[in-house]
């Protein structure tokens, strides 16, 4: 159990290494793919931003996001 949600919590982190990419470069928000990409990463980000509203135009949400989700990596690799 430990092993496949530490690799389930890998594969997000990738969608949100995508997510901050695709907000350096111009891309269609309509594409079918960026709005699954948008539905599985809002529901964590939001809550983080509402805590920490972006910064002089700067989004820490990410960094944060990615801060717990290794926590929670190494809690997971470490009791199971």
């Amino acid at each position: 159990m430990g092993v496949f949600l530490g690799k389930l919590i890998s594969i997000y982190e990738i969608a949100l290494l995508i997510r901050i990419v695709l907000s350096w470069v111009p891309h269609n928000p309509y594409n079918q793919a960026i709005q699954f990409l948008y539905k599985i990463t809002d529901p964590v980000l939001n809550p983080v931003r509402k805590l920490i509203p972006p910064f002089k135009g700067i989004d820490f949400s990410p960094v944060i996001v990615f801060v717990g989700l290794g926590f929670v990596k190494r809690i997971v690799g470490g009791v199971f």
